[in-house]
């Protein structure tokens, strides 16, 4: 669970980063839907950043659970979602919209895991 706290934090770090240099950095270089693309990325970067965290307090909190795939789900959500939207506002590379989906599938992984494991409390 260390490296999934540890990952969190990262994340948490990247996320106030990235929402910081949108905002001010690349308010200037992105256009409306390029800005509106990058807050999108930053806000699911920072919820599933909090959900990695709180599974990875869980998973130590209820041991006979396995949290983890859901944590690694959301940490692969992240980095296909948001990385994809990041690069897309920069780029404005459409071709990079197609790894946005498979993100979300990850992040639906997740919290489908989730379910499962809590239902089994």
């Amino acid at each position: 669970m260390k490296i999934l706290l540890i990952i969190s934090a990262v994340f948490g770090l990247l996320g106030v980063a990235l929402g910081a240099f949108g905002a001010h950095a690349l308010k200037e270089v992105l256009s409306g839907y390029g800005k509106t693309i990058w807050e999108k990325a930053v806000f699911y970067q920072m919820i599933h950043t909090l959900a990695i965290f709180i599974v990875a307090i869980a998973q130590n909190w209820k041991g006979e659970l396995n949290l983890l795939p859901a944590g690694w789900g959301f940490l692969i959500g992240i980095v296909l979602f948001s990385g994809s939207l990041y690069a897309l506002a920069l780029t404005d590379i459409k071709m990079l919209g197609v790894l946005t989906p498979f993100g979300g599938i990850a992040f639906i992984f997740g919290w489908g895991w989730l379910i499962w494991q809590f239902s089994k409390m």
